[in-house]
Parts: C-alpha cells; structure tokens; sequence
C-alpha cells in the first residue's frame, strides 16, 4: 500500500513539475515594410540542436498574434514560415515561467525564394475580425476594370443599390475615410465620386462596425476606410526603404473615359506619395415618370427625358520624414473637383379632383452642381518607448467645401391662365460652404503585457454658411428676388474627450471606452423672416466590445455601442427651394440630436479553402431624423425633415468565400433585414424584409487569363412613407497581364438582367399617394490598361491621420437601404 502510495505521489510530483515547465510564448508575426500582421503563418517549435523533428507545432491568429506552448525547459528555436517569405528563427530559452512574451517578430519577402516558382497560394482577400473586415481589393481581378463604387458592391456588408445609394449593414448612417482621413466631399457626394475613380488607385477598403470611443460619436454606426494605394514609407530603415513605384491607367468606355497616375518612394529620411485621376462620363436617355394622386382624386402625370454629363478630377500629394526611430512627421494636402450638368424636358398632364377637365404644361430643365473639396493635415508623432507600444501625436486638419447648384425653370409658352401654380421662369442659384478646423491629441500607453490604455482629446470649429438666391426670370433677364432668397449660418464648437482600454485575458479581449461630446453652436440669419438663436449641449457616449478565440481561426464576438447624429445645414437650412412650382423643400431648424444603439453578435471562421462570416445585429432610434412629406393648404407638395420617428431594425449578414482549387474561388456576401419604422406624431408606419445579395465567380483560364462574373440582386426595401423596389445587374471581366505582370489589360461588360435598370419609388399618406418609375440606360462596355513602373518591389506604407472627422453632412445614422439624401447618394450610370 505505500509502494503504492509512493507511486501515486510520486506521479502528481512529475505532473505539477510537468505543469510548471507549460510555458505559452505569445507576440506578434508582422511583415517589416507593411508593418502588417501576418495571419496563420506556420510556427515550429524545435529542441536547440535537433531541427529535424519540432516539438510543437501552430499558426499565428487572423491578426498575426503568437500563442503557442511549449512544454519543457531549456534552449529552443522557434520559427516561423509563410508563403513567399523569409523563414524566420528567434532562440529563446524557458525556466518553467508561465508566459513569455518575446514582441513584435518581423518578415519579409523571399525574392530568391519567389524568384522562377509559380505561387499557388491565395493571399486572403478578406481579413475577418470581430469589429472590422478588410476587403483587399488589388487581390480582386475586377480591380483592373472596375471603379471604387463596382467594388464596394463586393464588399462584406456594404451594397450599392440602383440609384448608387451606399449602405453599410442595411443602414446609411456611416463615414468614408480616406487613407484614415475624412473628406467633407466624399461623405456628401460619395457615389458620384467613387463611380469616377477607378480601383486600381485602391490598396484595400476596411469597414469598421463598432469604430470604438477614439472616433467621433457622430454619424459613426460604421466607417469606410479606403486605403489608396499610393503608399508612403513610414517607421522603417531608410537604407533598405529607398526607391519609387508608380503606375498609369487609361479607361475607354460607352458612357465616357477616365485616366489616372500615381507615384511614391522614399529617398534616405523623406517619403512621398502623389496621385491624381480625371473622370469624364455621360448618362443619355434617363427616362422619369411621376404620378401624384390627392385624396380628391386631383391626379398629375409627369414625363420627363433627361441627359446627364459629369466630370471629376482629383489630386493628392503626401510628404513625412522620419527623424529618428521614435519621432516622424508628416502632412498631405487633397483637392477634388466635379461638376455635373444635367438637361431635360418634361410635360405635366393634370386632370381629375380640383383639376376638372385638365390641362398640361411643358418646361424644359437645367441642372449645374459644381463641388469642391479642399483637405489639408500635418500631424508629429512619438513614440515614448523602445517597443514602440507606447505613443502620443499632435494632428491639426483644415478642411473646406465650397459648392454651388444652379437650376433654371424654363417653360414653352404663357401659362398665366393656369392660376393654381405659378409657372413662371426661374432661376435658383444655391451656395453652401463649410469650413472646418480640428486639432487632435492622442495618447497610448501599454497597461501590462497585453493591455493598454488610450486617451485622447479634440477641438473643432466647424462654420457652415448657405447663400441662396432666388431669381424671376423677365424678359430674359434674370431679376433678383430678395424675399424668396436666404442667407443663413451655422457656426459650432465642438469639445471632445475619450478614453479606451484595450485588453487581452487568454482566448478573451476586450474593449471598453468612454466619450464626452459637449456642443456649443449658433445660427444667424442675415436674410430670412428667422430669430437668431443659440444652444449647446453635451452627449456621453459608451462602447463595448467582447472576442471570444475559440481556435486560430474561428472567433466570436458581441458588441454594443451608442451613436448621434447633428443635424447638418442640409437639414437644418429653412430656405424654402421652389425650383419646382408644384412643391416646396426645406430644412427644419427646430431638429434635435439624434441618438441610436446598436448591439451585434459576430461569428467569424477561416480556412485555407473557406472562409465565413455571419453577423446579427438589433439596431433602434426613438427620435430618428428622416425626411417626409405633405400636401399643404396651397395643395403644394411640402418636403422636409422631421424628429420623431422610431425605427427597430433586426439585422443578418454573411459572407462565404471557397477556393475548391487553385484556381477557381466562389463568393457568396447576403444581407437580410427586418424593419419597423413609424411615427405616431404623423400617423404613419411601415415595416417589411428586406435582402441584398452577391454572388461571384473567378476563374483561371488558359494562358492566365483571369475571368471574373458576378451577379448582384437586391429586394424591396422600406422606408417611413413606402418603398424603393429592387434590381438585378450581372457583370463580366476578363484580364491578362503582360511584360512580367507590369501591363494589365481588362474588358468588362456590365448590364442589368431587364436590358435598362427599372425601378420604382413609392410613397404615400394620408392626403396622397405617388409613384415614381425611372429606367436608367447603365449598359457598359469597358477597355482599362494600366502600366505598372517602378525601381523596387517594395510597397511603401500610407501614413494613416489620427484625426477622425466630428462632424460633417451625414445622414441619419437610422435610415434604411434606398433612402435619398444620404451619405453616397447619387443617380447611377
């Protein structure tokens, strides 16, 4: 009995030792150009001395963390491997401690390696985490044919419906950065820019679900980061940095041409990175047709046949220096230009109710929008330790977008007779221009091993100014009419700190943050019948979120997080807009911050042949900021906004990716959503499922040419006062590369299922119903070839701004798929 007792402890002895001497070595696998993380690269454990068998094996985690254990004291060779890159070795030596952490572990690519041998193995073209998936778009073959707006159709839990509306997660309430900066103009004006500007300037588009405490409060439900690829060296030895790459590109199409150059390098300490794009396109033949029926059965008819032509251009030049190892500096400026002019001619029936017998009118119609967005930014940074974990920056961004829209009303003949509208010539010439100053502080520091703490603090002074003149036009003459003309401003101040932790526990990590936004705003108007006034308020703003490792390649998450929204000039503006004499539209200056929460459960899983993600999320607003319309006592059609609506939105999202071989790979990216929207103050509700969907195919053909086809539907979706029906568009590509993948080559061929996009807009209350049916000719056939020049292969990184922009023209961050106004609103080509 005590031999057997002796044995016993004996082996509990050996276990606690064999227990003590488990020792888990964590870190990061990143590459040293990108300073990217290298996700599920293979780890090899071996006994110092004896490289032939390991004794334990891994792969780092979808952002290139290190866990791997190790049983056993003394020297071992741990080493890691990934396609295309340098075996890496790190010797290290364990006396039974229960972690080490040995840093930041850097690779680099193989040329030798790489040099003569066909690459098989895809690089990841999405990277999945709980609060943010990154869509590398120069890894899609589409990118060589298509603009930022076709991609973003492919994109995880971003669509793109017929009228070019962008939605993120069903909803519109987002912001689109560039290169991890705002642009006032992008966020107003997104589709009609992103469909001018072609993929190929476009390194990868990050959307960021649950943004955190760092960025603003506002308008944040979701962020579009486009990362160009005109990168900037940054933080790494400028003796192995120096060298330049480039490329030029050249599209010819049916609906117009466009041309881009881009260039970047770093010589010694100086980095730099220039780019500008010019667009020209056109839209003829975009047929419209309105019809209003009133609660007396009053019917109008309206026809209208329209041309469409735009222009864009846009130029970015980026300059840093690196001082030393801890200290850099940098600064960009960015200039876009478009201008968009739109002809028509329209013929009104009207007939029934108070209109008797009926009569019709004919009017032809001008439209000029000229947009322009000026950005600039300079920002130092330090780094206040060796290991680069700890951080403070100063950023300073000015920003400012002057536009103007013109419209001119012109009829055939004298419809002075017809005494229940006023059809006259008129010409409105309207002028808004924001200007904004911000100055950002951000400090990082490491709490423990894993852990860290981020604090920050920022100042903006925002100024809006809308000068909106209307004219009679007399004779010919275009005669200036004061009491239908506006001059209003809107001037804010804007305070605003935030503090965040970020912690690592094992399988867990998490993220909590705080932020206070405190407003002081003031609104004047120097022309209008309008009583000055001031206000300020302040906003506390919580975020959560919670992972959950289950293994190096499957993770789940759950977050929540709270979001405003200011109403912007847009609408807040009380000039009355009477371009059209049968209906009025204006803003409402008595709007009050909007607020809305967002709770979402996330499930990610990756695979060398699939990958897979679904997303369930619960969103709801009680005091909502949505547009919505009525007939007043004039029988005018009054559009404006209003602050009472409610909405609850229930969200699903997947996204499934397969590569059954080499060199076919499958794409499936859904969106399902059910809504409930009403507002009791107006008597009105809606709710209904909603879906939107992609399905994708690229194929390696002979003589490696890439094809690449997709199918893109989407449902009816629903708003407040009814609904936008859905559409169907197939496209097709095909793409060779030539002189040592330096020239690309690509067709495309783009068309909806019905020939022309068909669609329709309904709305309805209690005192009229009206639908609108547009067919918009968006067939297109395209030629893109771009050359690829450069002295190294090297890709230099883009410096990312801290500065995330406080405010801006956004829309409601609780608006559903289809809504006009919205961020990325535009009429498609």
């Amino acid at each position: 009995m005590k031999k057997i007792l002796s044995l016993c402890m004996m082996a509990l002895a050996s276990s606690s030792v064999a227990l003590a001497q488990n020792t888990i070595v964590t870190g990061t696998l990143k590459d040293s150009v990108l300073n990217e993380t290298e996700p599920y690269a293979t780890i090899r454990v071996y006994k110092k001395g004896n490289y032939k068998t390991p004794v334990a094996m891994s792969v780092t985690g979808a952002n290139g963390e290190i866990k791997q254990a190790i049983n056993g004291k003394g020297n071992y060779i741990i080493s890691f491997e990934s396609v295309g890159k340098k075996n890496i070795r790190r010797e290290i030596t364990l006396n039974g401690e229960s972690t080490l952490n040995i840093g930041d572990v850097y690779t680099a690519e193989d040329s030798k390696l790489l040099k003569g041998v066909e690459v098989v193995a895809q690089k990841p073209i999405v990277k999945m985490e709980t609060d943010k998936m990154t869509y590398n778009v120069q890894e899609d073959v589409d990118s060589k044919s298509s603009t930022i707006l076709d991609m973003l159709g492919k994109v995880p839990m971003v669509s793109v419906d017929g009228q070019d509306n962008i939605t993120v997660n069903g909803g519109s309430g987002f912001k689109i950065y560039v290169d991890g900066k705002p642009n006032p103009m992008l966020n107003s004006n997104a589709s009609d820019i992103l469909k001018a500007m072609p993929a190929t300037l476009v390194k990868n588009i990050e959307v960021i679900t649950n943004p955190g405490a760092k960025y603003d409060a506002e308008g944040t439900t979701a962020i579009l980061n486009i990362t160009m690829n005109r990168e900037g060296a940054e933080g790494a030895s400028a003796a192995d940095m120096n060298g330049y790459n480039g490329s030029l590109s050249a599209t010819a199409s049916t609906r117009g041409w466009r041309g881009s150059a881009s260039l970047s390098g770093q010589q010694g300490k100086f980095s730099y990175n220039a780019m500008g794009m010019y667009s020209d396109r056109n839209m003829d033949g975009m047929d419209t047709e309105m019809t209003q029926t009133e609660k007396d059965g009053s019917t109008m008819i309206t026809k209208q046949t329209g041309d469409t032509k735009n222009s864009f251009a846009m130029g970015n030049l980026g300059l840093g220096i690196d001082f030393d190892a801890m200290t850099s500096m940098h600064a960009t400026f960015s200039l876009m230009k478009m201008n968009a002019k739109n002809e028509g001619n329209a013929i009104t029936n009207n007939f029934g109710g108070r209109f008797s017998n009926g009569y019709n009118y004919t009017n032809s119609n001008l439209t000029k929008m000229n947009r322009t967005s000026i950005n600039a930014s300079a920002d130092i940074s330090r780094y206040l330790n060796k290991e680069h974990t700890s951080s403070i920056a100063l950023t300073y961004q000015f920003s400012t977008s002057p536009n103007q829209t013109e419209n001119k009303t012109i009829y055939d003949k004298d419809y002075s007779e017809l005494t229940q509208y006023s059809f006259t010539d008129r010409y409105t010439d309207n002028n808004p221009k924001s200007t904004e100053h911000t100055l950002q502080l951000d400090y990082v520091t490491p709490v423990g091993k894993s852990n860290s703490l981020s604090l920050g603090a920022k100042y903006v002074n925002h100024a809006n100014k809308a000068d909106s003149k209307f004219y009679d036009i007399l004779s010919g003459k275009d005669i200036y009419n004061q009491s239908l003309s506006s001059l209003y401003e809107d001037n804010q101040s804007i305070l605003a700190g935030y503090a965040e932790f970020n912690g690592s526990f094992g399988k867990f990590s998490t993220r909590e943050g705080l932020r206070y936004e405190h407003t002081w705003e003031s609104i004047s108007y120097q022309l209008g019948n309008k009583t000055d006034f001031k206000k300020n308020y302040g906003s506390l703003v919580p975020s959560l979120s919670l992972t959950y490792n289950i293994a190096p390649t499957m993770n789940l998450g759950a977050s929540y997080a709270m979001h405003i929204l200011r109403p912007g000039i847009t609408y807040l503006n009380p000039y009355i807009d009477r371009s059209n004499p049968t209906q009025l539209s204006y803003g409402n200056e008595n709007l009050d911050v909007e607020k809305s929460h967002y709770i979402k459960l996330v499930f990610n899983s990756y695979s060398q042949k699939f990958m897979f993600n679904f997303t369930v999320g619960q969103n709801f607003c009680n005091n909502q900021i949505g547009e919505y319309s009525f007939m007043d006592e004039n029988n005018l059609l009054n559009r404006t906004y209003t602050n009472n609506i409610k909405n609850r939105w229930t969200n699903f999202s997947s996204y499934m990716r397969w590569t059954p071989s080499k060199t076919t790979v499958l794409s499936l990216s859904a969106d399902v959503d059910y809504g409930d929207i009403r507002s009791e103050a107006l008597d009105l509700k809606n709710h209904g499922w909603q879906f939107n969907g992609y399905l994708g195919l690229e194929q390696t053909l002979p003589a490696k040419i890439s094809w690449s086809t997709g199918v893109f539907g989407q449902s009816k979706t629903y708003e407040l006062m009814g609904y936008n029906s859905g559409m169907s568009i197939f496209t097709t590509s095909l793409t060779k590369k030539f002189c040592d993948d330096k020239l690309s080559v690509s067709l495309r061929y783009m068309v909806p299922f019905t020939g022309k996009l068909n669609f329709e807009q309904y709305s309805h209350s209690s005192a009229y119903t009206q639908s609108t049916k547009i067919n918009v000719p968006v067939q297109d056939i395209n030629l893109t070839v771009t050359w690829n020049f450069g002295n190294t292969k090297k890709r230099f990184q883009q410096h990312q701004s801290r500065v995330q922009s406080e405010y801006g023209e956004k829309a409601s961050s609780s608006e559903t798929i289809g809504n006009t106004g919205s961020t990325g609103t535009g009429m498609g080509m």
